[in-house]
């Protein structure tokens, strides 16, 4: 507890931008973030007012960090597991619990426990040597998807393998540097949706409405919110499904589920597989991400609690916070790093913002490299084509070099 405010005190392991933006939020709620740092430049320790230095693999760093915490979370997945275990067990209250986060941490884990569940995933198996894909591959078809089990990040561990000659090399070469896989299969899809819930050590839940996300070379780009053109029915079930795996692997704070929309009925085939054929759309689990995720930024003016806020009420046990839409459209476009050059940053603000009084900007405090995500862009009103087109103007502002 802070002796200065009354208010428990918040920690999280990472100082990205979902830690600075959880840290912005935590100021309306009268608090200031602890904050795990790898570097006085990283985004969070920019801005937090309580910032501590040290390896989020570091049991000692870890320990040292939590004293005089009331809650640990987290703005990425990496710390180990074992490590967020011990903390739990020296009488931290960490959230996501390890067992939660295990399933976030380790894909074939994930794979493996929403069978179980009976949820919808796409046919897999463990790779273990080149013979295991090329075996796959042969009895789906290829290409089929190589994962990295663990790690891997916007399109990075994860590789489009087309035969078997291809699959030989890929997997000789990654398993004797360590790296552990799964086969998945190519799903055909219509387009990628994400839905994201919370919920809090009592039980409660509370869902933000389904969006659809946008990628290009395996980063998301745009994310529309609500996902336009989706059936009520189909919107109700993606949050019934989130809600249900959040409940059921335990998580406490922000789940993300990332859903692929695939052509087909409802359901499974008599194999497990998704259910693919003519009729209704369907729901296929991609990923899952117990965090704040990009797909959720558009909530900070789009949402009436944003996922930062909505994600310190589920750690603290606080009542969940109202998710409806504050406009009928809402769209967040990614600010990716371009080429080195041309006008500042601050001068490309101060053209966006006289372009564009109503767009809302969002930078992260990193060093500019191509194709790297520096910040958002989020756009509110109720034509979905013009705020689209809007967000997609101001992040391509701020990313190109203008003369």
């Amino acid at each position: 507890m802070d002796s200065r405010t009354g208010l428990p005190v918040v920690g999280m392991v990472g100082g990205g931008q979902l830690a600075r933006m959880t840290h912005q939020a935590a100021i309306a709620l009268g608090q200031s973030l602890r904050v795990l740092a790898l570097d006085p430049s990283d985004g969070a320790a920019l801005v937090a007012a309580d910032v501590r230095y040290g390896r989020h693999t570091d049991l000692a760093a870890l320990r040292d960090f939590a004293e005089g915490c009331d809650v640990v979370t987290f703005d990425h997945e990496h710390v180990p597991n074992e490590h967020a275990r011990a903390l739990a067990e020296a009488g931290v209250p960490v959230y996501p619990p390890a067992d939660a986060l295990r399933y976030a941490q380790d894909k074939r884990a994930m794979r493996e426990r929403l069978t179980e569940l009976g949820a919808p995933v796409p046919r897999w198996r463990p790779v273990t040597g080149a013979d295991d894909l090329v075996e796959f591959g042969t009895e789906l078809g290829w290409p089929v998807i190589l994962k990295a089990a663990r790690g891997g990040y916007d399109g990075r561990g994860v590789w489009v393998v087309s035969g078997p000659a291809e699959a030989a090399e890929l997997v000789g070469r990654l398993r004797a540097a360590g790296t552990d896989l799964i086969a998945e299969e190519r799903v055909g899809l219509r387009r990628e949706l994400a839905v994201q819930v919370a919920r809090s050590p009592f039980g409660q839940v509370a869902a933000y409405p389904v969006v659809e996300t946008v990628q290009r070379d395996g980063i998301c780009v745009e994310v529309l919110a609500p996902a336009p053109r989706l059936p009520e029915e189909l919107a109700l079930r993606a949050q019934q499904l989130a809600i249900d795996l959040a409940t059921a692997l335990g998580v406490v704070g922000l789940l993300a589920v990332e859903l692929f929309e695939v052509p087909g009925a409802a359901g499974r085939t008599d194999d497990g597989s998704p259910a693919t054929g003519g009729g209704e759309p369907a729901l296929v689990v991609n990923e899952l991400a117990m965090r704040p995720h990009n797909s959720g930024h558009w909530t900070i003016e789009g949402a009436r609690t944003s996922q930062f806020e909505q994600h310190l009420r589920a750690v603290l046990d606080y009542p969940m916070g109202d998710t409806a839409l504050t406009a009928p459209v809402v769209v967040m476009a990614n600010v990716l790093g371009g080429p080195e050059g041309g006008m500042s940053t601050d001068e490309r603000l101060h053209h966006l913002f006289a372009e564009d009084p109503g767009a809302k900007v969002h930078l992260y405090g990193k060093q500019v490299r191509p194709g790297r995500k520096i910040g958002h862009v989020t756009v509110l009103g109720d034509d979905l084509e013009k705020v689209r087109a809007r967000a997609a103007r101001a992040a391509w502002w701020l990313r190109e070099r203008h003369e």
